[in-house]
């Protein structure tokens, strides 16, 4: 298991002005359980654009990101 790699998501309805949808937390990525983190928002989220904000990582002084998607 990878050490946890804290993040926040961001949401935003112009492109502009974004406003925190979850808070920075260290998730834990397990390569057993295909590398995924699944964050579920609240119901009264009404976004267009999304933004991940990763504000550090504690296993190496660097971050990754292959892929994220998003469902209604």
């Amino acid at each position: 298991m990878h050490a946890p790699r804290p993040f926040a998501v961001l949401g935003s309805t112009n492109g502009s002005a974004y406003s925190q949808l979850a808070a920075a937390t260290g998730r834990t990525f397990d390569p057993g359980a295909g590398n995924t983190a699944t964050i579920t928002l609240s119901t009264a989220v009404n976004t267009r654009h999304v933004r991940l904000t990763f504000t550090g990582n504690t296993g190496w002084p660097a971050g990754q990101l292959s892929e994220y998607e998003i469902y209604s």
